[in-house]
Formats: structure tokens, sequence, C-alpha cells
């Protein structure tokens, strides 16, 4: 018998494949809401011809003596893939949403390629695609444009070209650090993984170290001294130790435009405002649940792409984190704004993303302890995990269908409990959550309030 096919998984993709908790999957979930009702057997030739062509996803991890390995699979089997999916009931977006909660605790099967797609055909009118990929295969960088490959221009398959350039270039990404540090990032990265290897996960727990560090003068000491000193951000109902179940939930869309034109109106970002919305719609939720919120600060781990432009189509993962602190405690929407912008600009000059990217090598090349050790550290610093995806502009279609909504969520690392997606798409903007039930067990709540958040900041400024 032949000996099965083998490549060894870089450092970093085995980092998040060792991720992996009973109480966070390391999943990328997302959904599409279409209009029309589509197929099941023209959805799994979409995906056969489109997604299959990566001849990845037709690979599962595997260890062997230690080293992890993508394996191909004999006698792959589509079916096992591709999956329909009926709602009870009246199908509406409670179900639908219900549904992905379930899907998102769910593990994959690892005898498989660590991804599937389910098929509600039955969601009010028309059909949703729930999509589950693991993060070892890719970032969200890469998977938006395999998955937005799948996708056409019109109902009769014409391919939307336009969808990968779509993703090439990444706002939420690039404005929250400097393009000018790109060249060299992943060589800086793998020199931050072996300065952390070698001082093992001391550097965490020995404060003396990391001011030492600090002495060293050099950018990258700097910031892992920064990193191993940071204090954790406040306490709220929002963090503490998640369990298995999830809840997921999206609110209504807002239009684009007018996000726009607020942010030019107080010379602030696309990124800045959504952001602001983000805080005040957690702030009424505290509130309304009687908890205090004067000065309380909720820390989130923002993506940071650091793939070379040149690379934009490989698969892996090649992004780092910046952790920004969103003001809860500040009431008034413009000065709550301003705050996030300020916290926005700080990050633009910060060589987090390059460390964190090196922590995550050392992560998947050292010992599990050691990833056990600094991720657990490293979490409890933060309350949620927050991605800004610039989607396609004009209007798509899957196996013929046209999509109305999407979302995505990305993994929650450690013991973070919160995911926050806001994702643009055909001139609207969807606001997403993903929770732990302990912890926030109607994240529904919270969605409510991002749009009439927006709404207050924009006639504060007619006012």
């Amino acid at each position: 018998m032949a000996p099965r096919r083998r490549e060894r998984m870089s450092a970093v993709d085995t980092a998040w494949l060792r991720m992996d908790r009973p109480n966070n999957l390391m999943m990328i979930c997302g959904v599409w809401i279409l209009r029309d009702r589509i197929e099941l057997k023209r959805l799994a030739a979409t995906i056969e011809k489109r997604f299959l062509c990566f001849d990845r996803f037709r690979q599962r991890p595997v260890e062997v003596d230690g080293v992890t390995y993508w394996e191909t699979v004999r006698d792959f089997d589509l079916a096992g893939h591709v999956l329909r999916a009926a709602l009870p009931g009246k199908a509406g977006t409670r179900q639908l949403q219900t549904l992905v909660s379930r899907l998102a605790s769910t593990p994959l099967d690892p005898a498989r390629p660590l991804w599937q797609f389910h098929l509600v055909d039955n969601f009010g009118g028309g059909s949703a695609v729930i999509t589950r990929i693991h993060h070892c295969y890719a970032d969200g960088i890469a998977l938006t444009r395999v998955v937005l490959s799948m996708t056409d221009s019109t109902r009769r398959r014409s391919p939307a070209s336009a969808a990968p350039a779509a993703t090439t270039r990444h706002p939420s990404h690039h404005e929250a650090w400097s393009p000018g540090m790109l060249p060299g990032a992943l060589n800086l990265a793998l020199k931050a993984g072996g300065l952390i290897i070698d001082k093992g996960a001391e550097i965490w727990h020995d404060p003396a170290m990391a001011v030492a560090l600090a002495k060293q003068g050099t950018a990258l000491a700097g910031e892992v001294a920064k990193l191993a000193l940071m204090e954790q951000d406040s306490r709220t109902r929002l963090k503490g130790t998640p369990g298995v179940a999830k809840r997921a939930a999206w609110a209504a869309p807002i239009p684009l435009a007018d996000v726009k034109t607020v942010g030019k109106a107080l010379h602030a970002s696309v990124n800045d405002v959504l952001a602001s919305c983000v805080a005040g719609a957690l702030r009424t939720y505290l509130l309304r649940k009687g908890d205090p919120v004067d000065g309380v600060v909720i820390r989130v781990l923002v993506p940071v792409n650091l793939r070379p432009p040149e690379k934009a189509a490989e698969l892996g993962n090649q992004f780092g984190l910046v952790f920004l602190d969103l003001p809860l405690g500040i009431e008034h929407p413009v000065e709550r704004l301003y705050a996030v912008r300020s916290n926005m600009s700080a990050l633009k000059a910060s060589w987090e993303p390059v460390l964190s990217l090196g922590l995550l090598a050392a992560m998947g090349s050292g010992p599990k302890m050691l990833q056990d050790a600094l991720l657990l550290a490293l979490a409890r610093n933060a309350t949620a995990v927050m991605t800004n995806v610039p989607g396609p502009r004009p209007p798509l279609y899957i196996a013929g269908g046209r999509i109305d909504n999407m979302m995505v969520w990305v993994p929650q690392s450690g013991n973070i409990g919160m995911g926050v997606s806001v994702l643009s798409y055909h001139g609207q903007v969807q606001f997403g959550l993903i929770t732990d039930r302990g912890l926030c067990p109607d994240p529904e709540r919270i969605c409510s309030r991002f749009g009439p958040e927006f709404e207050t900041l924009r006639r504060t400024l007619r006012e």
C-alpha cells in the first residue's frame, strides 16, 4: 500500500490547531442569507469546482511523533461536507441563529478535512448557507478570498471576478498598523518567537524579566515587555471562563454611506465610527443589566494582516493581533468616538502585530505546555475578539441564489468569550456577535443597540 501523502504544517497553523478547546473551538463560522431557494446538488457542484480546486481542503491535520502534518484523505467524500439542515417551525431569524449557535459549539470530525457547508433551504422564502472552516487552514483574509471565489456576479454562473480583488486590500487591518512596517515583518515575527522560546513563559510570570527586556532599548524587546506587563481590562459580566454552548446573533444592517458621512464630518475613519458604536452598544447592555460602567474599559483583540501582497492568494495564517481599548465609561457618543480614534491611532506605530505573530510561531514550534501558558497570559488581557471585514460592493450569487446578507465570526482563543463581527456588503454594514451562553445568554440585546447607537451619534452631529 502506497504511503499517505503528507506535508508538514507551518508553526503558526499548528498553533491554531492546538488552540482547539471544547469551550472555544477554532472554527471560522459564516452565514449567507439568500433571497432565493437553491438546490443542494448545485451548491455541492459549485463547492467541488471552486473550493476543492485548493488541494488543502482535501487534507486533514494529523500528528506523527509530535509533528503535525497535512495528510491527503483517501476516498474523499464530498457528501460528508455539504449537508442539508432544516429549521423547525416558521424558520425565522431566531431559528437560524439557534442553528448557527449549535453548529458553532459542535466540533468538526477530525477523521475528515475540517470544514463543512450546511444548506438551510427553508429559511423564510429563501435559503441560508452556514460555513464552518477550521482556522488552521487559513486566516480570514485568505478564506474570504476563497469563499468569495465561489460566488457569481449573475444568476447564470458568471464568476464574480471582482470578488478576490475586493479583499486584497483590507482597510480594517491596514488602518490599525503602518504599512511601512510590512517589509521584513515575518522575519521579525520569527525573531520575536525565538525570543519567547528562549525565555519560555517566564517573561509573563516574572515582571523583573519584562522590565529588563524593556531596558534593552529595541522596539521588539519593548513590545514584549509591554505585553508582559499589560494590566487586565475591566472585569465585567462579559469576562470569565466560557463553557461549551455559544449564542450567535446579528442586527439589521445600516447604510455604509451614512457611516462614511458621519466619519468624514468628525474626521474619523469608518472603523473608528463602527468601533465606537460597538462600545456604545456594550455600554448600554451593561447599564440595562444594572452593572456599573464608570471607568470601564473593554479590550478587544483585532486581527492585523501581515500577508505580503504577492502572497494574497495563498492559504495559511499570516496575521498578527493588536489590543484595542473600547472606553465604555464615556457616555457622550462624540467623546467616545474621539477616544476610540486616539486608541486606534496609537496602534498604527505599534509592533504588537509582529510580536503576536511571533508568539503564534513560538506556540506552534515549542511544547504544548508553553503554548497553553502564553495563550492564557494573552487572553486574560482581553474580553473579545473583533473583526471588521470590508466585503464586495456589488450583489453576489451562489448556486443561482442572490446573497442578501452575510456574516462571519472568527474564533475566540483562550478564555475569551465574545466575538464581535462587523462586515460591509453591497452598501450595508452588518453587525453580529457570538458569545458564550453562560457569560452572555442574550447577545441579541447587544445587537439591537448597534443601529440606535449609530443614530444617536448621527443625531448628535445635527444638534
